[in-house]
């Protein structure tokens, strides 16, 4: 072993946690700082703390607010209130399956009823621009505002 070239080594050097908590340790510096420990980390501790990842809270709220406007809009009887007449931009589908439905005079929800009901799925699926991903996409918000599509069972 070479005489001078390795750093001088302490063998009660005291490590520092942003919680507080310290021990003793061996170390080639005199005091550590950390901000993690077993006394404060998640894992040890069982305290996990939410992360909203994309968005995942905000898509939530709106899934909930749909569904209080539906809750909202249905009267005594159980039957919605004026479905067919509910624009297809406030159900939250992408703009780019809005504007292929726009090109083909597709507008309403009645007017997606009108299409299924004539050509099923197909008669959607044929307007360009507008293909399965944006057929789920518009099922699963028209399903989410209380509309049903008899013998369909929705492939996610």
């Amino acid at each position: 072993m070479k005489v001078g070239i390795h750093p001088e080594y302490y063998p009660e050097a005291t490590v520092t946690c942003s919680c507080g908590n310290t021990w003793q340790t061996g170390s080639t510096m005199e005091a550590i700082n950390t901000d993690l420990c077993n006394k404060c980390h998640p894992f040890y501790t069982g305290e996990q703390r939410i992360v909203d990842t994309e968005g995942q809270v905000e898509r939530f709220y709106r899934k909930l607010e749909a569904r209080q406007e539906y809750v909202e809009n249905v009267d005594d009887e159980g039957a919605s209130v004026a479905p067919a007449e509910l624009e297809l931009s406030e159900l939250g589908l992408p703009a780019r399956a809005l504007a292929a439905l726009a090109g083909e005079s597709i507008v309403s929800v009645g007017d997606v009823i009108e299409r299924l009901e004539n050509g099923g799925q197909s008669g959607l699926l044929a307007v360009s621009g507008f293909g399965r991903k944006s057929l789920i996409d518009l099922k699963k918000a028209m399903r989410a505002r209380g509309h049903e599509f008899p013998g369909d069972v929705e492939s996610t």
